[in-house]
């Protein structure tokens, strides 16, 4: 199995994280500030090439309720715009509570607020992507 790269869309901020070999597990990568489309596209297909990605996983802001906001909708453009740049799928996955998660996984470490900051991004990301790995392997 090739390996997955997870994304948590913000924003600012664009978490990455990255499957073992097997994709059984999901480690942080790296944030990439946001500029504008065009380097946010190259920088996560620069990822794609290096590590030999697979498929390209992104966390989908629904509200609770499980609905569309304006967040959503700018994720989705940027979904689409992966989808016409790089040649590795590009799935969605339901990302509702990954930051709070994030958080209460940060705090557990007795991370400083300031760490908080500088790793949530990733964070989410892992977990989005452990969220897909866990559901692939249920499907397979």
């Amino acid at each position: 199995m090739q390996r997955a790269l997870g994304l948590d869309v913000g924003t600012r901020r664009i978490g990455a994280a990255l499957s073992d070999p097997l994709g059984i597990s999901a480690q942080r990568l790296t944030v990439i500030e946001r500029h504008d489309p065009a380097r946010d596209f190259h920088a996560i297909a620069s990822l794609v090439s290096t590590h030999e990605v697979g498929v390209v996983v992104v966390g989908l802001p629904l509200t609770l309720k499980g609905t569309r906001s304006e967040q959503t909708k700018s994720v989705e453009e940027f979904v689409n715009g992966l989808r016409q740049r790089l040649a590795c799928p590009v799935e969605v996955v339901d990302e509702r509570l990954t930051t709070v998660e994030g958080h209460r996984a940060l705090r557990s470490t007795g991370a400083s607020p300031r760490t908080h900051k500088r790793l949530i991004d990733q964070v989410a990301a892992q977990l989005i992507l452990q969220t897909y790995l866990d559901a692939h392997a249920r499907t397979t």
